[in-house]
């Protein structure tokens, strides 16, 4: 850099490129390995947690030959944090039909239901087990809620309150929220190859191997009519990658103006602050969700003649998003944090144990709600309540390739009433770490939403509760 200006050789003016290039490239080549080697195909781990863990590992090695890191952390925590909103935001965008029938919308409610209350118990367990460790080995308190932040939200929401907490005197917070979602990959592979080892052996259900068995693309699933050419003046991909950066930067105009007028106030720095740019994922839903509002009251009054969005393309956006930012959120792990006991004793206690817990919880849940699809339901939920809404896909697909059942729609469906329902939850977010009081009190709390979450979820049923569960017949 001279006089203040970047030269093109400047190391600045490469850096995201070479951070996504090498990104791109460890998830090219995990992929080949997974598909050339059996036990990593076996194993189910998707290929962004592989090239996350590879990047990790050269980084590792090239620090110690080197001395310097190999990518810029800054670009890893900035990918893992964005992508999440983005692949929101892409998510939103897309046209959604009404989902019709009195079961089709129960299923989705119980879903939302089970969702949340899987957060809830992820918390409660978390929490409990750091509040001990606290007196024991005097590790973080609240350490133990970046577990339904990590397994329940995914690697996006595990380094946000991992910042946050960090920034309330929990060294190394950052490193313990992405390795809580790098456990929770491996706990969803790890237990969706259990489960499907056990169902396999009782019914004999069929492996899928490659994705070409099970994608059936046609036109219309590419492009619906009414909607605008694939290439016109602009391109139809950069039309959808404009509208995705559009919400996206609205939603950050919002939070900004509410940044500068509240600044100072005591309230908003210390509460409001943190949970508002820590949640960017769900301002940018909403203001996704009242875009895609706007352009379809611009088609009603007939001032606009053609659709714009595209659901294909938004779900290959959303679809990127969410690989970089799982790739990125393992390979920002700083493997120095594992030499300290106050690190790692609760990592491992939280982690093994919340994936015990998920796994029985979702088990007697989907048995008791969804009788004629309790298999397809568990591993959709399962996989998604500790890895991402992608890995629930991943071992969905092993049994009902096809999607065949509603687990899948479910999972798309559910999210507007886990929102509303999880909220509680999140805002407890902004309180837990500030006292150790105030993780007594948190853990209080959860126990009674958890209390209310199953009151609600088994509404008029209280046989189910401990009983088998709806019967084959009234789940279908």
């Amino acid at each position: 850099m001279v006089n203040g200006e970047a030269n093109f050789w400047d190391q600045s003016i490469w850096s995201f490129v070479t951070v996504l290039a090498v990104l791109f490239g460890a998830m090219i080549v995990m992929n080949a390995l997974r598909r050339n080697l059996p036990f990593l195909r076996k194993s189910l781990i998707p290929s962004s947690v592989l090239a996350g863990f590879g990047v990790l590992i050269a980084g590792a090695v090239w620090k110690r030959l080197t001395g310097k890191p190999m990518l810029s952390t800054t670009t890893l925590e900035a990918l893992t944090y964005h992508g999440l909103g983005l692949g929101f935001v892409a998510l939103s965008l897309r046209s959604t039909e009404k989902q019709k029938g009195r079961q089709a919308r129960r299923d989705i409610f119980n879903t939302s239901t089970v969702v949340v209350s899987t957060y809830l118990l992820q918390g409660i367990v978390g929490l409990a087990l750091t509040l001990a460790l606290f007196y024991a080995i005097k590790s973080f308190a609240a350490a133990g809620m970046l577990l339904p932040m990590g397994y329940g939200q995914g690697p996006g929401q595990a380094y946000t309150w991992g910042k946050n907490f960090s920034d309330l005197g929990f060294e190394n917070g950052i490193s313990y929220g992405l390795s809580v979602a790098a456990c929770g990959f491996i706990s969803a592979s790890a237990g969706g190859v259990i489960y499907l080892g056990r169902i396999r052996r009782k019914k004999n259900v069929r492996r899928v191997e490659n994705a070409e068995e099970i994608e059936r693309l046609t036109a219309e699933t590419i492009t619906a009519p009414g909607e605008i050419p694939l290439s016109e003046s602009v391109d139809k991909l950069t039309v959808q990658f404009a509208l995705v950066f559009i919400a996206y930067g609205i939603a950050y105009l919002l939070m900004y103006l509410v940044h500068t007028l509240c600044s100072g106030i005591k309230f908003y720095d210390n509460t409001v602050r943190p949970l508002m740019w820590g949640f960017n994922f769900l301002v940018g839903t909403a203001v996704a969700i009242g875009l895609k509002s706007v352009l379809n009251l611009l088609m009603r009054k007939n001032i606009m003649k053609r659709a714009y969005t595209n659901n294909f393309m938004l779900n290959r956006i959303s679809g990127t998003m969410f690989d970089l930012m799982v790739a990125a959120s393992i390979a920002a792990i700083d493997l120095g944090a594992f030499s300290h006991k106050e690190f790692v004793l609760p990592l491992t206690l939280t982690c093994a144990v919340g994936a015990a817990a998920t796994y029985l919880y979702c088990k007697w849940t989907c048995a008791r709600l969804f009788g004629s699809y309790e298999d397809e339901a568990f591993l959709a939920l399962y996989g998604m309540l500790t890895g991402t809404a992608s890995t629930g896909v991943i071992l969905l697909r092993e049994i009902d390739p096809s999607f065949e059942t509603p687990a899948s729609s479910n999972l798309v469906y559910q999210n507007l009433w886990s929102i509303i329902m999880g909220f509680p939850m999140l805002l407890l977010m902004g309180y837990v770490a500030k006292s150790l009081a105030w993780s007594w009190a948190t853990l209080g709390i959860m126990l009674m939403l958890e209390a209310l979450m199953l009151a609600l979820m088994f509404r008029g049923k209280l046989k189910q509760l401990f009983g088998k569960g709806v019967s084959k017949q009234e789940g279908k």
